[in-house]
């Protein structure tokens, strides 16, 4: 007779207990991770409401991570003439950013409601820079399986590519 602690390790197999009657032990199935990202438009308030009612009500222990991008502050200091110098006076700034938290906080708030509202735990997350980037960096940091995102409030006339019509 095989020893089962010897296959299972040539073939990569979790190992064999002996008080479980020698029955190999199932691999414990890792939890949906979803992240749902919002910003200030309907149309991401609308993907995390359907993500609510179509995925983790199906999968009652996914965790859910909702994510909000934001520039930073410097984004939004601009040069000064063609000298390649860059100001901003301090008070600008820090209004800029007292003003970015709170519209984050609010953003944040209204989609942890939503959460809330249908019953479902949920975690908030901030990332700083371009969004497309900073989102798709938290979702690998994070070992998201799903990522949610709104469409762009294009309708379907502006998000085609090409010309209907053409004369």
């Amino acid at each position: 007779m095989e020893d089962t602690g010897a296959a299972a390790a040539a073939s990569g197999a979790p190992e064999a207990k002996a008080e479980d009657g020698g029955r190999a032990e199932r691999p414990v199935a890792k939890a949906l991770k979803v992240v749902a990202a919002v910003d200030a438009s309907e149309e991401s308030l609308h993907a995390l409401s359907w993500a609510l009612d179509n995925i983790v009500r199906c999968h009652p222990d996914a965790a859910l991570v909702v994510v909000h991008a934001q520039h930073a502050v410097d984004h939004f200091v601009y040069p000064v003439a063609a000298h390649g110098i860059a100001y901003a006076p301090p008070l600008a700034v820090e209004s800029m950013r007292k003003t970015q938290e709170e519209n984050t906080r609010q953003i944040l708030a209204r989609a942890l409601d939503m959460c809330k509202e249908r019953q479902v735990d949920a975690t908030a997350a901030i990332v700083e820079g371009d969004a497309k980037e900073a989102i798709c960096q938290a979702v690998e940091r994070m070992q998201a399986g799903l990522l949610v995102l709104g469409s762009r409030g294009l309708g379907k006339i502006k998000r085609y590519p090409h010309p209907i019509c053409t004369m």
